[in-house]
Protein backbone atom coordinates (compact mmCIF):
# COMPACT_ATOMS: atom_id res chain seq x y z
CA UNK A 1 0.00 0.00 0.00
CA UNK A 2 0.87 3.61 -0.58
CA UNK A 3 0.13 5.56 2.55
CA UNK A 4 0.13 9.89 2.09
CA UNK A 5 2.31 11.70 4.35
CA UNK A 6 0.67 12.11 7.58
CA UNK A 7 -2.10 14.60 7.81
CA UNK A 8 -0.62 17.52 10.42
CA UNK A 9 -0.79 20.96 11.00
CA UNK A 10 0.57 22.60 8.09
CA UNK A 11 -0.11 20.22 5.68
CA UNK A 12 -2.44 21.54 2.65
CA UNK A 13 -6.19 20.07 2.36
CA UNK A 14 -7.91 21.20 -0.99
CA UNK A 15 -11.55 21.85 -0.72
CA UNK A 16 -13.84 19.80 -3.94
CA UNK A 17 -17.19 18.96 -4.20
CA UNK A 18 -16.63 16.43 -6.51
CA UNK A 19 -20.20 15.30 -6.01
CA UNK A 20 -22.69 17.58 -4.56
CA UNK A 21 -21.63 20.82 -3.67
CA UNK A 22 -22.92 23.51 -0.59
CA UNK A 23 -25.67 25.93 -1.21
CA UNK A 24 -26.13 29.19 0.34
CA UNK A 25 -27.82 28.54 3.01
CA UNK A 26 -25.00 26.28 4.05
CA UNK A 27 -22.16 29.05 3.63
CA UNK A 28 -22.17 29.55 7.62
CA UNK A 29 -21.28 26.12 8.15
CA UNK A 30 -18.87 25.52 5.82
CA UNK A 31 -17.31 28.81 6.54
CA UNK A 32 -17.02 28.32 10.48
CA UNK A 33 -15.50 24.27 10.00
CA UNK A 34 -12.85 25.90 7.27
CA UNK A 35 -12.47 28.65 10.35
CA UNK A 36 -11.51 25.60 12.86
CA UNK A 37 -9.02 24.03 10.51
CA UNK A 38 -7.51 26.98 9.49
CA UNK A 39 -7.10 28.10 13.57
CA UNK A 40 -5.51 24.23 14.00
CA UNK A 41 -2.70 25.27 11.31
CA UNK A 42 -4.16 23.50 8.63
CA UNK A 43 -4.00 25.39 4.94
CA UNK A 44 -7.13 25.40 3.64
CA UNK A 45 -7.17 25.70 -0.62
CA UNK A 46 -11.08 26.34 -1.52
CA UNK A 47 -11.57 25.11 -5.10
CA UNK A 48 -14.50 26.44 -7.61
CA UNK A 49 -16.69 23.52 -7.78
CA UNK A 50 -17.51 24.03 -3.96
CA UNK A 51 -20.11 26.91 -3.29
CA UNK A 52 -22.86 25.87 -5.53
CA UNK A 53 -25.40 22.72 -5.97
CA UNK A 54 -27.56 22.59 -8.67
CA UNK A 55 -29.11 19.18 -9.84
CA UNK A 56 -27.14 17.25 -7.04
CA UNK A 57 -23.79 18.61 -8.54
CA UNK A 58 -21.69 21.22 -7.79
CA UNK A 59 -20.73 22.08 -11.46
CA UNK A 60 -20.50 19.84 -14.74
CA UNK A 61 -18.55 16.20 -14.69
CA UNK A 62 -15.92 18.15 -16.72
CA UNK A 63 -15.37 20.86 -14.44
CA UNK A 64 -15.47 18.76 -11.32
CA UNK A 65 -13.35 16.22 -13.28
CA UNK A 66 -10.39 18.66 -14.45
CA UNK A 67 -10.30 20.48 -10.92
CA UNK A 68 -10.05 17.18 -8.91
CA UNK A 69 -7.46 15.97 -11.32
CA UNK A 70 -5.50 19.26 -10.66
CA UNK A 71 -5.00 18.93 -7.29
CA UNK A 72 -4.76 14.91 -7.10
CA UNK A 73 -1.49 15.95 -9.42
CA UNK A 74 -0.31 18.70 -7.38
CA UNK A 75 2.15 17.35 -4.94
CA UNK A 76 2.27 20.30 -2.40
CA UNK A 77 -1.60 19.01 -1.51
CA UNK A 78 -2.08 16.62 1.66
CA UNK A 79 -5.85 15.42 1.34
CA UNK A 80 -8.45 16.62 -0.79
CA UNK A 81 -12.10 16.50 0.95
CA UNK A 82 -15.30 17.32 -0.57
CA UNK A 83 -17.44 18.84 1.68
CA UNK A 84 -19.79 15.78 2.36
CA UNK A 85 -20.93 13.50 -0.36
CA UNK A 86 -23.56 13.28 -2.73
CA UNK A 87 -25.63 11.65 -5.38
CA UNK A 88 -23.15 11.29 -8.84
CA UNK A 89 -19.03 11.28 -7.87
CA UNK A 90 -19.34 8.24 -10.56
CA UNK A 91 -19.60 10.70 -13.32
CA UNK A 92 -16.31 12.12 -12.75
CA UNK A 93 -14.57 8.25 -13.07
CA UNK A 94 -14.04 7.61 -16.55
CA UNK A 95 -12.76 11.55 -17.02
CA UNK A 96 -9.99 10.89 -14.42
CA UNK A 97 -5.96 9.92 -15.67
CA UNK A 98 -5.14 6.91 -13.28
CA UNK A 99 -1.77 6.43 -14.62
CA UNK A 100 -0.81 9.99 -13.80
CA UNK A 101 -2.47 9.71 -10.56
CA UNK A 102 -0.40 6.79 -9.94
CA UNK A 103 2.89 8.35 -10.34
CA UNK A 104 1.99 11.42 -7.70
CA UNK A 105 2.00 11.84 -4.50
CA UNK A 106 -0.33 10.17 -2.85
CA UNK A 107 -2.89 12.19 -0.81
CA UNK A 108 -5.81 11.85 1.70
CA UNK A 109 -8.70 11.62 0.13
CA UNK A 110 -11.53 11.08 3.18
CA UNK A 111 -15.25 11.39 4.05
CA UNK A 112 -17.69 9.38 3.61
CA UNK A 113 -21.29 8.78 1.88
CA UNK A 114 -20.30 9.39 -2.14
CA UNK A 115 -16.94 10.51 -1.09
CA UNK A 116 -16.03 6.60 -1.07
CA UNK A 117 -17.01 6.17 -4.59
CA UNK A 118 -13.75 7.76 -5.89
CA UNK A 119 -11.30 7.08 -2.47
CA UNK A 120 -12.40 3.51 -2.89
CA UNK A 121 -11.49 3.28 -6.41
CA UNK A 122 -8.02 5.48 -6.12
CA UNK A 123 -7.16 2.37 -3.48
CA UNK A 124 -8.07 -0.09 -6.01
CA UNK A 125 -6.90 1.66 -9.10
CA UNK A 126 -3.85 3.35 -7.77
CA UNK A 127 -2.77 1.96 -4.94
CA UNK A 128 -3.01 5.23 -2.82
CA UNK A 129 -4.82 4.14 0.91
CA UNK A 130 -7.30 6.30 1.60
CA UNK A 131 -10.27 7.39 4.24
CA UNK A 132 -14.00 6.64 4.80
CA UNK A 133 -14.86 8.96 8.21
CA UNK A 134 -16.58 11.91 9.26
CA UNK A 135 -16.90 14.47 6.01
CA UNK A 136 -14.78 17.35 6.06
CA UNK A 137 -18.64 19.59 7.09
CA UNK A 138 -19.16 17.70 10.35
CA UNK A 139 -15.74 18.16 11.93
CA UNK A 140 -16.87 21.15 13.87
CA UNK A 141 -14.25 21.54 16.65
CA UNK A 142 -16.79 21.25 19.08
CA UNK A 143 -17.79 17.83 18.67
CA UNK A 144 -16.53 15.81 21.60
CA UNK A 145 -17.61 12.16 20.82
CA UNK A 146 -13.94 10.45 20.01
CA UNK A 147 -14.81 8.67 17.34
CA UNK A 148 -15.37 12.06 15.47
CA UNK A 149 -12.94 14.41 17.40
CA UNK A 150 -10.19 12.23 16.66
CA UNK A 151 -10.45 11.77 13.01
CA UNK A 152 -7.72 14.22 12.29
CA UNK A 153 -5.46 12.78 14.66
CA UNK A 154 -6.08 9.03 12.85
CA UNK A 155 -5.02 10.65 9.42
CA UNK A 156 -1.94 11.87 10.86
CA UNK A 157 -0.82 8.40 12.14
CA UNK A 158 2.41 7.94 10.36
CA UNK A 159 3.30 4.78 8.04
CA UNK A 160 3.63 1.78 10.05
CA UNK A 161 2.60 3.00 12.54
CA UNK A 162 -0.82 2.27 14.31
CA UNK A 163 -4.09 3.36 16.00
CA UNK A 164 -7.21 1.81 18.21
CA UNK A 165 -10.72 2.89 18.16
CA UNK A 166 -13.68 1.69 20.39
CA UNK A 167 -17.22 1.47 19.22
CA UNK A 168 -19.31 4.58 20.26
CA UNK A 169 -21.76 4.55 23.13
CA UNK A 170 -24.55 6.24 21.59
CA UNK A 171 -25.73 7.38 17.75
CA UNK A 172 -27.49 9.77 16.05
CA UNK A 173 -30.85 9.35 13.91
CA UNK A 174 -31.45 12.96 12.21
CA UNK A 175 -28.28 15.22 11.16
CA UNK A 176 -29.26 18.29 12.79
CA UNK A 177 -30.21 21.39 10.82
CA UNK A 178 -26.74 23.59 9.47
CA UNK A 179 -29.11 25.85 7.93
CA UNK A 180 -30.64 26.78 11.43
CA UNK A 181 -27.68 26.38 13.63
CA UNK A 182 -24.52 26.49 11.71
CA UNK A 183 -22.56 25.83 15.41
CA UNK A 184 -24.51 22.35 15.56
CA UNK A 185 -22.79 19.12 16.55
CA UNK A 186 -23.83 15.66 16.14
CA UNK A 187 -27.45 14.76 17.82
CA UNK A 188 -26.24 11.54 19.59
CA UNK A 189 -29.47 10.06 21.16
CA UNK A 190 -29.43 6.07 20.44
CA UNK A 191 -27.64 3.37 22.17
CA UNK A 192 -24.75 2.08 20.32
CA UNK A 193 -24.91 -2.05 19.97
CA UNK A 194 -23.05 -3.63 17.25
CA UNK A 195 -24.33 -7.24 16.40
CA UNK A 196 -22.79 -10.38 15.13
CA UNK A 197 -24.15 -12.48 11.84
CA UNK A 198 -23.05 -15.92 13.93
CA UNK A 199 -24.05 -15.12 18.00
CA UNK A 200 -24.68 -11.96 19.47
CA UNK A 201 -23.02 -13.02 23.02
CA UNK A 202 -20.19 -15.21 20.92
CA UNK A 203 -16.59 -13.64 21.13
CA UNK A 204 -15.06 -12.58 17.78
CA UNK A 205 -11.48 -12.01 16.69
CA UNK A 206 -10.63 -11.37 12.63
CA UNK A 207 -7.96 -9.74 10.60
CA UNK A 208 -7.41 -8.08 6.99
CA UNK A 209 -7.07 -5.43 4.80
CA UNK A 210 -9.68 -3.05 4.52
CA UNK A 211 -11.70 -1.85 1.48
CA UNK A 212 -15.06 -0.52 1.13
CA UNK A 213 -17.52 2.48 1.30
CA UNK A 214 -21.52 3.44 0.55
CA UNK A 215 -22.67 0.24 -0.89
CA UNK A 216 -25.02 2.58 -2.62
CA UNK A 217 -22.96 2.84 -5.07
CA UNK A 218 -19.75 0.66 -5.06
CA UNK A 219 -21.83 -2.40 -5.89
CA UNK A 220 -22.47 -0.64 -9.15
CA UNK A 221 -18.44 -0.73 -9.74
CA UNK A 222 -18.17 -3.71 -8.44
CA UNK A 223 -16.48 -5.76 -11.09
CA UNK A 224 -15.72 -3.24 -13.17
CA UNK A 225 -12.33 -1.25 -14.25
CA UNK A 226 -12.69 0.69 -10.99
CA UNK A 227 -13.21 -1.41 -8.56
CA UNK A 228 -11.75 -5.00 -10.05
CA UNK A 229 -12.34 -6.71 -6.83
CA UNK A 230 -10.32 -10.26 -7.45
CA UNK A 231 -7.14 -7.97 -8.62
CA UNK A 232 -7.71 -6.21 -4.98
CA UNK A 233 -7.61 -9.51 -3.57
CA UNK A 234 -4.47 -10.76 -4.88
CA UNK A 235 -3.29 -7.20 -4.02
CA UNK A 236 -4.40 -8.14 -0.17
CA UNK A 237 -3.49 -11.56 -0.48
CA UNK A 238 -0.49 -11.40 2.30
CA UNK A 239 -3.76 -10.33 4.97
CA UNK A 240 -6.91 -11.34 3.40
CA UNK A 241 -9.68 -8.57 3.19
CA UNK A 242 -12.24 -6.98 5.00
CA UNK A 243 -15.01 -6.02 3.16
CA UNK A 244 -16.92 -3.20 4.97
CA UNK A 245 -20.38 -1.00 3.89
CA UNK A 246 -23.17 1.49 4.61
CA UNK A 247 -26.71 0.97 3.24
CA UNK A 248 -27.96 4.55 2.60
CA UNK A 249 -31.41 4.42 0.84
CA UNK A 250 -31.77 0.94 -0.51
CA UNK A 251 -34.88 -0.77 1.54
CA UNK A 252 -34.23 -4.17 1.95
CA UNK A 253 -35.17 -5.62 -1.22
CA UNK A 254 -33.18 -2.85 -3.19
CA UNK A 255 -30.47 -4.34 -0.08
CA UNK A 256 -30.94 -7.92 -0.75
CA UNK A 257 -30.32 -7.86 -4.71
CA UNK A 258 -27.32 -5.39 -4.25
CA UNK A 259 -25.65 -8.21 -2.15
CA UNK A 260 -27.00 -11.07 -4.13
CA UNK A 261 -24.96 -8.78 -6.94
CA UNK A 262 -21.49 -8.87 -5.45
CA UNK A 263 -21.88 -12.50 -4.22
CA UNK A 264 -22.49 -13.38 -8.07
CA UNK A 265 -19.40 -11.93 -9.02
CA UNK A 266 -17.99 -13.81 -6.14
CA UNK A 267 -17.02 -11.02 -4.11
CA UNK A 268 -17.56 -12.83 -0.82
CA UNK A 269 -16.05 -16.25 -1.86
CA UNK A 270 -12.22 -15.47 -0.20
CA UNK A 271 -13.09 -12.55 2.91
CA UNK A 272 -12.11 -12.50 6.13
CA UNK A 273 -14.32 -10.80 7.35
CA UNK A 274 -17.31 -8.18 7.14
CA UNK A 275 -18.36 -4.77 8.48
CA UNK A 276 -21.83 -3.18 7.76
CA UNK A 277 -22.95 -0.27 9.30
CA UNK A 278 -26.36 0.95 10.38
CA UNK A 279 -28.86 1.45 7.92
CA UNK A 280 -30.46 5.01 7.12
CA UNK A 281 -33.18 3.30 4.51
CA UNK A 282 -37.06 1.68 6.02
CA UNK A 283 -35.59 -0.56 8.60
CA UNK A 284 -38.82 -2.59 7.67
CA UNK A 285 -40.82 -2.39 3.98
CA UNK A 286 -44.49 -2.53 3.78
CA UNK A 287 -44.23 -6.07 3.55
CA UNK A 288 -42.87 -6.12 7.06
CA UNK A 289 -39.20 -7.63 5.88
CA UNK A 290 -36.58 -5.73 7.67
CA UNK A 291 -33.41 -4.41 7.39
CA UNK A 292 -31.86 -7.65 9.53
CA UNK A 293 -33.68 -9.93 7.56
CA UNK A 294 -32.52 -8.77 4.29
CA UNK A 295 -29.29 -9.00 5.30
CA UNK A 296 -29.65 -12.46 6.91
CA UNK A 297 -31.10 -13.60 3.92
CA UNK A 298 -28.01 -13.43 2.11
CA UNK A 299 -25.43 -13.32 4.44
CA UNK A 300 -26.57 -15.82 7.24
CA UNK A 301 -24.27 -18.80 5.59
CA UNK A 302 -21.12 -17.00 4.70
CA UNK A 303 -18.21 -18.70 6.53
CA UNK A 304 -16.53 -15.49 7.76
CA UNK A 305 -17.48 -13.11 10.76
CA UNK A 306 -19.87 -10.25 9.95
CA UNK A 307 -20.26 -7.56 12.21
CA UNK A 308 -23.44 -5.07 11.52
CA UNK A 309 -25.18 -2.32 12.84
CA UNK A 310 -20.91 -0.48 13.11
CA UNK A 311 -20.34 2.37 13.52
CA UNK A 312 -19.67 3.26 9.67
CA UNK A 313 -22.14 5.53 7.52
CA UNK A 314 -25.01 8.14 7.85
CA UNK A 315 -25.93 7.24 11.22
CA UNK A 316 -22.87 8.98 12.87
CA UNK A 317 -20.82 9.05 14.71
CA UNK A 318 -18.05 7.45 11.79
CA UNK A 319 -14.82 5.48 12.45
CA UNK A 320 -11.99 6.76 10.67
CA UNK A 321 -11.41 2.76 8.02
CA UNK A 322 -8.38 3.47 5.74
CA UNK A 323 -8.73 1.68 2.83
CA UNK A 324 -5.53 -1.15 2.77
CA UNK A 325 -4.63 -0.57 6.24
CA UNK A 326 -4.49 -4.04 8.10
CA UNK A 327 -7.30 -4.37 10.75
CA UNK A 328 -7.60 -6.16 14.01
CA UNK A 329 -11.04 -6.73 15.23
CA UNK A 330 -12.21 -7.40 18.32
CA UNK A 331 -16.37 -7.80 19.47
CA UNK A 332 -17.69 -9.29 22.08
CA UNK A 333 -21.39 -8.43 23.18
CA UNK A 334 -22.69 -5.35 21.70
CA UNK A 335 -19.18 -3.78 21.42
CA UNK A 336 -16.04 -3.59 19.46
CA UNK A 337 -12.07 -2.11 19.13
CA UNK A 338 -10.59 -1.86 16.15
CA UNK A 339 -6.65 -1.54 15.75
CA UNK A 340 -5.07 -0.27 12.29
CA UNK A 341 -1.79 -0.65 11.17
CA UNK A 342 -0.18 1.15 8.17
CA UNK A 343 1.51 -1.68 6.84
Amino acid sequence: MIYPEPLLPGSSIALSAFSSGVPEALHPRLDLVIKDFRAKGYKIIEGSCLRENQLHVSASKELRAQELMGYLLDDSIGAIAPPWGGELAMAVLPLLDYEKISRARAKWIFGFSDVSTLSAVLTARCGWASAHCANFIDLNSRQSDPLTANTLKHLGTATGSSFSQQSSDKYQLDFPDFADDPDSCLNLTETTQWLSMRSETAAVNFSGRLIGGCLDTLFHLFGSIYLDFHLLERRFADKGVILYFENAEMAPCGLIRALLNLRFRGVFKHLNGMLIGRSTADIIDSAGLSYSQALRSVLADCDFPILYNVDIGHKPPNLTLINGAFAEIQYCTGAASIRQTLI
